[in-house]
């Protein structure tokens, strides 16, 4: 299993086909590079692929400290010059959203086009810091399994949650929900909620930017991304009826052509 050392960190990477261009994506919080497993089958025939879990998450090192959304930047930006992949696509979910916007303000030549999905540039409201703390204190004290109905709704929309149809791929969702390491989330989930917000500094992005989002995204709502798109010139918003969250999964299809089309258009 490939690892690699960034900063204080060992991280847990893959890498997948080839291409003249990389793509390096980051996973949201609870998450793993697995979170866009259905990216890379699509995307791995005409590009590189580098997926790598966050310090304390997935099969990645839990370290004492570096969970801050400033230190997950430092690392990311140690993943793509290291594995020698800028400037790449970058694609972030969520959390991973959160450090792509920090990339795009403060390492512009490590990439050729910003990808965020369910992203915010502001801090954690009031009413959401006071619950994800207990969450917090829950988790490191018991798991996330005591927690994941509470979670599982918040991570996907409601027409994925009620479609008996894909009920297997929910429970394996909330099967890997489960698995997560207590100490390293609840480090992880402490550094996302603690986070400055990066709005005032997004007229710093000049790379292309594409941002897609669900309209059932009760973590990161579609008005996140508009704030977003308005702020960012060069920018492009998605919105996807019916999907939650974690539109990588909820809708595929639709999430995979938007970003190869995105893509194509700024390829060398």
């Amino acid at each position: 299993m490939p690892y690699i050392q960034v900063n204080d960190a060992n991280l847990y990477y893959e890498e997948h086909g080839t291409g003249p261009e990389t793509i390096v994506f980051a996973h949201g919080l609870m998450w793993s590079g697995l979170l866009f497993e259905k990216q890379v089958k699509a995307f791995k025939d005409n590009y590189r692929c580098i997926t790598f879990d966050f310090r304390g998450q997935g099969q990645s090192q839990i370290t004492e400290s570096g969970y801050d959304m400033d230190s997950l930047t430092e690392d990311a930006a140690a993943v793509i010059e290291k594995l020698q992949a800028a400037p790449c696509h970058f694609i972030g979910l969520s959390m991973g959203g959160f450090v792509g916007l920090r990339l795009g303000i403060r390492y512009p030549h490590l990439l050729k086009t910003l990808i965020l999905l369910g992203t915010s540039p502001d801090p954690e409201s009031y009413y959401n810091l006071i619950r994800y703390r207990l969450l917090a204190v829950v988790v490191r004290l018991m798991g996330a399994r005591v927690v994941a109905n509470k979670i599982m709704p918040v991570m996907f929309g409601e027409k994925f949650i009620h479609d008996n149809y894909r009920s297997a791929l929910y429970k394996k969702w909330e099967q890997r929900l489960i698995l997560n390491r207590k100490h390293g989330i609840y480090r992880a989930i402490k550094g996302v909620i603690n986070r400055e917000g990066v709005y005032d500094q997004l007229d710093h992005i000049t790379v292309p930017t594409l941002l897609i989002v669900g309209d059932q995204d009760v973590t990161t709502p579609p008005s996140k991304s508009e704030r977003i798109h308005q702020r960012i010139d060069n920018s492009k918003l998605v919105v996807i009826p019916e999907v939650g969250h974690t539109a990588t999964e909820e809708d595929t299809e639709t999430v995979n052509k938007a970003i190869i089309d995105f893509m194509e258009a700024y390829q060398s």
